[in-house]
């Protein structure tokens, strides 16, 4: 079954939004990655029980889920559950020791 191909905007503002999706798509997709990323090092750094690296990369996991909210990638309550979290994962490992 083939899929539908795209139609191009006729008017000009069509063209103009279609052109402002592919940027904003871009740059959502590149903050997305950014967060990842920064969540995934910090758990890498609790999982390997590394205290003070845990805590200096969750520092700036915090304002990078921050930023993403601001902008609206992800809603509020998700980036302040996910801080809760991993603040959450960083306690546990300081208390173990």
């Amino acid at each position: 079954m083939a899929t539908k191909a795209k139609k191009n905007p006729r008017l000009a503002s069509g063209r103009k939004r279609a052109r402002q999706t592919v940027k904003l798509n871009a740059a959502n997709t590149s903050l997305r990655s950014k967060y990842r990323t920064a969540v995934k090092n910090v758990e890498k750094a609790v999982v390997a029980g590394d205290k003070t690296k845990a805590a200096e990369l969750f520092a700036k996991a915090q304002s990078v889920i921050d930023l993403i909210a601001d902008k609206g990638i992800f809603h509020k309550n998700k980036a302040a559950r996910d801080k809760s979290r991993l603040s959450a994962k960083v306690k546990t490992l300081a208390l173990a020791a």
